[in-house]
């Protein structure tokens, strides 16, 4: 078995003790939530619960309550996270209740959502609480009958001498486990005796989604609390002077209406300078606050040049041909190299700035007094928010709390806290708890857009077909697309990547899988042109291109391992027989690493009434161990799905500093009818600890979406939204 120190101690687990227990449970009637057997016999809730840790009360019916540290933003981390803990404590599942757990600094690391991240940074944590729990309890029972924790065994919440007949279940000795001294150091478990891990088990809050039961953020209410919505400026580079304030209090429902102005030092929220303005308006009804923001009538100033997409795509060539270089790697003479080149080829690819458009519109709940600040909503970053608001109400850290509703989708939206820190300051003023609720077009309009980019990549070919040389120029408003140690560095004698930085008012922030959904797309379909011009297979030339990198690799790093990114290609080459000939159907395929993990992707695409119709999506998935198939499957196929519509149909288009596209009318999104029919996933078996998953599924899919196209079409497609770059109808 492998050890692992605990790296806390008695008075650490006290501390968080106390901060969990003592009114944290919201309640035990949905216990048949973490089961799909309805014939369980359930457990009576306990009359005593015992804290063992941060992560794990244990009742004297042998119920056990699991926190599930990190924000749950459908990746359904709410149900892994506490597998894990539940293996290692080895108890059974049936007897698992699910809560989420406050935002905690003095316990939980990395407590948030953003990444890929949550399982790949706490899987140690989450098996080393697990681990603690199991070890207290077998020493509680060792103690109690005289023996050696060696002496005794133990299987879902049951513990028994190996050598006797006596046997006593975690409920019966928690209570005297739960005053064990923290051990210094546990044993894990070996990955193969694991029960829960790599199992498929249900959503734990499936139940309450499907019945509409209060989760989400938007559901919270609270006795006495107001509604609030607000008006940003509406183009980037202005503010507010003033407004019809007393017309519009004098509205019904309308308690008041007023301009928030203020900045703050070093926020995570907002533009550099830390600017927070806007109009509030806050009363009793969403509906009643909405016909009140159609009625303001304000006077807005211009402190910045308002831009538009014709200035953002010549700031991006500018960029390309004289930016400012970042990050950026060389091997080689590239330049060289071309000049003895048989063939060459160069092509440039772009995409536009896009929104996130969650399903569930931004808010948040905040109740400010004079000493204290509490904020209840679906955020990726409480951590970020808590500290935003500390500075912003000038309240220090332990007067500021911050729990975690679930949250109808983030794909980063969520990670920035300006939200929050609205309905803070906007509660502060009133003197009295708020609920802030963004329109669909105060989010559209609002801001943290993916950025937009253009990248221009270029190929030399030797008179063999061999690649000689490969360079890519990546510029984004505001960071450019590119990593230079990604493959194919590596790979080719003669190699530069250069991340370019352009200037912009535009907010922009990480939108799912950031830089690398753009990257991947226009990466991935100029290797498919090249591996054309070569007269190669798309597969084998990338194949013999990781050959390469395994066998004798150019330069002193790279991010990937060859090996495990040419084992998905070969993986998805098997499971989608690839170089078999349908007529009808076109083919494209894709591969990418990022967070940690290796997808690639195979589309099968057919002409439908003169529009093309993605009958079959193949995905092979390196993310080391998986620990819910099942809530694994679904994020690489939520992946695939998001990458080809946004590739497909998302763009957002600027004049005089504002966004033309304000809602769903305008700015189209990907409908069901448009998705895949039919997505199989297959996951390589390896005992690598977890890598990212909620990002990399998404990547892959614009590439081989391209590639497919063009096998569809006969035309290359270079700019996204492909749907309006150029016509697709057959």
């Amino acid at each position: 078995m492998t050890k692992i120190k605990t790296q806390y101690n008695r008075r650490s687990f006290l501390k968080v003790s106390a901060a969990a227990g003592g009114g944290m449970l919201i309640g035990f009637s949905w216990l048949t939530g973490c089961t799909s057997d309805k014939k369980i016999e359930q457990l009576a809730v306990p009359n005593e619960w015992f804290d063992f840790n941060g992560y794990i009360k244990i009742g004297d019916t042998g119920m056990v309550t699991i926190y599930s540290p990190n924000p749950e933003i459908g990746q359904n981390i709410k149900t892994s996270m506490p597998m894990i803990v539940a293996d290692e404590l080895d108890v059974d599942w049936k007897h698992v209740v699910v809560e989420q757990a406050p935002l905690n600094t003095g316990f939980y690391q990395n407590q948030f959502a953003g990444g890929s991240l949550s399982i790949k940074l706490s899987w140690n944590a989450l098996r080393m609480a697990g681990a603690t729990g199991r070890r207290m309890l077998l020493e509680a029972a060792a103690k109690e009958w005289q023996l050696a924790v060696s002496d005794l065994s133990v299987s879902q919440g049951v513990i028994k001498e190996k050598n006797g007949e006596r046997s006593i279940t975690y409920g019966e000795i928690a209570s005297k486990a739960a005053g064990i001294e923290i051990p210094e150091e546990v044993e894990l478990k070996e990955i193969s005796d694991f029960k829960l891990i790599g199992t498929s088990i249900k959503n734990v809050d499936g139940k309450k989604i499907v019945t509409g039961k209060s989760l989400f953020g938007l559901d919270f209410k609270r006795e006495g609390m107001k509604l609030a919505m607000i008006q940003h400026p509406p183009a980037f580079g202005m503010k507010v002077k003033d407004f019809n304030a007393e017309e519009i209090k004098s509205m019904p429902g309308v308690n008041d209406a007023f301009i928030i102005d203020t900045t703050i030092k070093d926020p995570s929220w907002a533009d550099e300078k830390g600017f927070l303005q806007l109009i509030a308006i806050v009363g009793d009804t969403t509906w009643q606050l909405m016909k009140a923001k159609k009625a303001i009538k304000a006077n807005w100033e211009t402190i910045r040049p308002l831009e538009s997409t014709e200035s953002h795509l010549a700031s991006l060539e500018e960029a390309l041909l004289s930016g400012k270089v970042g990050q950026s790697r060389r091997d080689g003479n590239p330049e060289a190299a071309f000049k003895k080149a048989a063939k060459v080829i160069e092509r440039t690819y772009s995409a536009p700035f896009m929104a996130h458009n969650t399903m569930e519109p931004m808010n948040f709940f905040a109740n400010v007094t004079d000493s204290s600040a509490e904020l209840i909503g679906p955020t990726q970053t409480p951590e970020a928010l808590e500290k935003s608001v500390s500075k912003l109400l000038n309240l220090d850290l332990e007067n500021v709390t911050v729990n975690m509703t679930r949250m109808g989708g983030g794909f980063g939206r969520r990670l920035y806290v300006h939200f929050g820190v609205e309905a803070a300051a906007i509660s502060k003023k009133i003197g009295a708890p708020v609920k802030l609720i963004y329109s669909r077009e105060d989010d559209m309009t609002q801001g943290t857009y993916r950025p937009a980019y253009r990248s221009r990549y270029k190929a030399g070919l030797d008179e063999n077909n061999n690649l000689i040389a490969f360079t890519v120029k990546g510029a984004g408003l505001p960071e450019g697309p590119v990593f230079p140690n990604r493959f194919p560095a590596g790979t080719v004698e003669n190699y530069a990547a250069e991340q370019i930085s352009g200037e912009t008012n535009i907010t922009t922030g990480a939108w799912r899988a950031p830089m690398s959904h753009f990257t991947a797309g226009a990466e991935q379909a100029f290797l498919d042109e090249v591996a054309e011009l070569a007269g190669k297979d798309p597969i084998d030339f990338r194949l013999e291109l990781f050959e390469r990198a395994i066998k004798n690799p150019v330069g002193e790093k790279h991010e990937y391992e060859a090996d495990r990114y040419a084992g998905v290609l070969k993986l998805v080459k098997e499971k989608s027989n690839w170089g078999e000939t349908k007529s009808g159907v076109y083919r494209g395929v894709a591969a990418y690493f990022c967070h940690s993990s290796y997808v690639a992707e195979v589309v099968d695409m057919i002409l439908e009434n003169g529009q093309p119709k993605i009958k079959n999506v193949w995905c092979a998935v390196d993310c080391g161990i998986v620990v819910n198939p099942d809530g694994a499957k679904h994020q690489i196929e939520g992946g695939v799905i998001d990458g080809i519509g946004h590739a497909m149909y998302s763009q957002l288009t600027f004049d005089n500093g504002g966004s033309n596209e304000r809602n769903f009318d305008t700015y189209q999104m990907i409908r069901h009818s448009q998705a895949p029919e039919n997505i199989e996933v297959f996951f390589v078996e390896n005992e690598i600890a977890p890598t990212g998953l909620g990002e990399p599924g998404l990547p892959p899919a614009v590439g081989a979406l391209a590639n497919a196209l063009y096998q569809l079409k006969g035309q290359r497609y270079y700019h996204q939204p492909f749907a309006l770059s150029q016509p697709i109808i057959g």
